[in-house]
Parts: structure tokens; sequence; C-alpha cells
């Protein structure tokens, strides 16, 4: 990174989030009461996902980091594209955002707001 957008205010805090979820979440799973794994997603074809959360059962949660305020749905691509490889291993796809609604994008696909990481809701997918 160059000195001048290290500097920029206006440059893309996304990275910067992401990494911060990401150590969040591996430090959460320190504390987890089951064994759960914590892997980066990227197929040869670069769709990737962020997070891939795996349980000793098999069950996978994927997660995605943004840094916008409002969710669109080819934000699920990657999650998409892992429920299709991983079938019924799939639990649930969640985008984590910087908005403030619990928003559905479907069978098991959801859009969290960033405190989702630090709050339980049962309505959760």
């Amino acid at each position: 990174m160059s000195e001048e957008r290290a500097r920029d205010p206006t440059a893309s805090v996304g990275p910067l989030l992401e990494n911060f979820a990401i150590g969040e979440a591996a430090r959460q799973l320190t504390c987890a009461e089951e064994p759960v794994q914590l892997f980066h997603y990227r197929d040869r074809d670069q769709v990737e996902v962020d997070m891939v959360l795996e349980h000793a059962s098999g069950t996978v949660v994927g997660i995605e980091v943004k840094s916008a305020e409002t969710v669109r749905a080819e934000d699920f691509r990657g999650l998409r594209h892992l429920a299709n490889r991983l079938g019924d291993r799939f639990r649930a796809g969640i985008v984590l955002y910087a908005g403030e609604q619990q928003l559905s994008f479907g069978d098991r696909l959801a859009a969290l707001p960033m405190a989702a990481l630090w709050t339980l809701d049962s309505a959760a997918p």
C-alpha cells in the first residue's frame, strides 16, 4: 500500500473490516463448546468466501464481510457457489455488513449487521 493511500481518509475500509471480523470469529472459536474450524475458500475460478466455519459433524456456515451499508444479491455469489458444492452440508450463508437490518436473501441466506458478531438472535438462518 502506498503512503498516499494509507493517509487517504476515503480509502477502502473493506479489507480492514474483513480482517477484523475474521480475527473476532477466530477469537470466539477458541471458547466454542464444540469443535469448529475456520477456513477461507477460493476455487480455481477465483470464487471465494471470506470465512468458512466447519463443525466437526461436517456442516458448514459461510460468511462474507462487506463494508457497505447495503447488500445486493451479487454479494452472495460465493456463498451460493459454496451451497451448491456442499449440498446438505451447507447450513447457512451470511453476509455481515455495515447496515442495521437483518435481511433474508433466500433459503439459508441472510444479511446481518456486523454487530451479529457479538449478539445472539434466534431469527438468524
